[in-house]
């Protein structure tokens, strides 16, 4: 039998879909920052592209891989240590991709349909 998602998971699913690609992205962009001859349009780059896919999640609910991807914004726009920066950012992205990963799962499981047995409600 063929799992069937909700409207909103479908959604959730669509937007996600996208992030994977944006991955490989900020992780090439990660280590050209972690670079000596770092310039400040690979720092505007990769601080847009997070703040693009934190507006995806928040648009479909995903709070926590929103603040995630906010939190790495920040941190990229500040200044100090190149070194200090790129660790943090690396230590980040690797938590961003947990979140991912739960995001994703907690999609795809189908949600619990509600039947009402006699005067109390069973769940399915």
């Amino acid at each position: 039998m063929a799992v069937k998602l909700s409207a909103r998971q479908q959604a959730m699913l669509a937007a996600l879909e996208t992030f994977p690609a944006k991955f490989a992205m900020i992780h090439r962009l990660i280590e050209e920052m972690a670079s000596p001859h770092v310039d400040v349009s690979v720092q505007r780059r990769l601080t847009r592209t997070l703040d693009e896919m934190k507006i995806g999640a928040q648009s479909v609910g995903q709070v926590g891989l929103a603040d995630a991807l906010g939190a790495l914004a920040t941190l990229g726009r500040r200044t100090g240590g190149i070194q200090t920066r790129a660790r943090g950012l690396r230590e980040g992205f690797t938590g961003l991709k947990i979140n991912f990963e739960g995001a994703v799962k907690a999609a795809s499981k189908p949600e619990a349909v509600a039947e009402v047995v006699g005067d109390l409600p069973a769940v399915l």
